[in-house]
């Protein structure tokens, strides 16, 4: 794995966790410390997703224009500023300003950050889009762990302490990959130019197929912070079981990788395949909360998906990767960020209305309908691409 790569992977890792910090104490903080209604908190929260999706469309198309290196830096400093401004003016409603300009900031860098690693190691193929994932979840599982012994003491210091790891970030970015130099995929062969659009269109559509079932599963996937959290409670699960229930998670994220890296390599080697399997067991997992009532029950539910998203989450950029055609690749990776943004935004409305006016058995239902969909797109998404593209280059085995 290049230097390069380490060091972006070390720089989202700080990122991640530095944001974990503040995302869990988001609703807590809008609601008991600033004294707004849930309903305004959700407002705040739906306000920096879509400043998110905004963000991954623009940190696309800048690193299709400018590269890797600026675009990120762009991302970073746009974040910085509003930490910086947000330690020092946190209240209403200086805070959902603040929060939205974060958003599009960490938006731009998401995308760039995925582009840009397929573009350090070509030749890495999904592994180089794992690793991302793998350095992220642990600042996830650092952040988390860390965020709420910080807040205990002072919520001014989780802004300080986000800030000083974005400084961190911003350095590290900075430093390590000023000079890195990335080589320009050559996707591009001695066919008419008639044929080369009409592939692009293929592969274009092929990607819109794929994310539809993508957003499908990340409105299923959020319900595990909203309304699934909600659900345990009253069924008298306490809040540091549901806690360790996403230390379990992060836990075999990071712990879990070398034994699934085998069996993908044994068994997976056509990223498609990987895919399918890992939608076929999130319909596993949510079948499973349909006869859920136990902390045990929540715990299996909660392996299984962990266990389809490590299949699935990396997988979806990789594919990206593969069907952008030439100078392409930020906007393409822009698409899918943004996809599983709008399915974080969405997904607790949708999910929350559900469960009132329907209850959480229909809602279990409905999610399991929603990733049985994501199966099928995911099934016939390159159904009309060649089938040298189908086949040729997605065989890379993660590791």
């Amino acid at each position: 794995m290049p230097r390069a790569l380490w060091i972006l992977m070390i720089g989202m890792a700080m990122n991640v966790t530095g944001a974990s910090f503040l995302w869990p104490m988001n609703t807590i903080y809008v609601h008991e410390q600033l004294g707004k209604s849930l309903s305004v908190a959700g407002m705040v929260l739906m306000l920096n997703s879509g400043a998110s999706v905004a963000g991954n469309l623009v940190g696309g198309i800048l690193f299709d224009k400018i590269g890797g290196f600026q675009s990120m830096m762009i991302g970073i400093i746009t974040t910085l500023s509003a930490l910086v401004g947000l330690v020092f003016f946190h209240g209403w409603p200086h805070y959902a300003i603040f929060l939205a300009v974060i958003g599009v900031g960490s938006g731009i860098v998401f995308p760039v950050a995925y582009a840009y690693a397929g573009a350090i190691w070509p030749e890495g193929g999904r592994r180089a889009f794992n690793g991302l994932y793998v350095a992220q979840n642990i600042g996830v599982a650092i952040g988390s762990a860390l965020g709420g012994v910080i807040a205990s003491y002072s919520f001014t210091l989780i802004f300080a302490a986000n800030l000083l790891l974005y400084v961190m970030f911003f350095l590290l970015i900075a430093f390590g990959l000023r000079h890195v130099q990335v080589a320009k995929s050559i996707k591009a062969s001695a066919k008419p130019a008639e044929a080369i659009n009409m592939e692009s269109r293929a592969n274009w559509y092929a990607l819109v197929t794929l994310c539809t079932g993508y957003f499908l599963c990340w409105i299923s996937y959020v319900q595990w912070a909203t309304t699934i959290a909600a659900y345990t409670q009253e069924l008298h699960i306490t809040l540091k079981q549901y806690s360790l229930l996403w230390t379990i998670n992060g836990a075999l994220i990071v712990f879990a990788q070398p034994f699934l890296s085998a069996v993908v390599q044994r068994w997976m080697r056509h990223v498609k395949r990987q895919m399918l399997v890992g939608f076929a067991i999130f319909v596993v997992s949510f079948s499973l909360l349909l006869q859920a009532n136990s902390f045990f029950e929540f715990a299996l539910a909660m392996v299984v998906l962990t266990i389809a998203e490590m299949l699935v989450w990396p997988a979806i950029p990789t594919v990206a990767s593969e069907l952008a055609p030439q100078g392409k690749e930020g906007f393409y990776q822009g698409f899918v960020n943004s996809t599983a943004t709008a399915g974080r935004m969405i997904g607790p409305v949708l999910g929350g209305f559900i469960a009132d006016y329907a209850g959480m058995k229909p809602l279990f239902a409905t999610l399991v309908f929603f990733c049985a969909l994501s199966l099928v797109t995911t099934f016939f998404y390159d159904r009309n691409l060649p089938k040298k593209q189908n086949k040729g280059k997605q065989t890379v085995a993660m590791g």
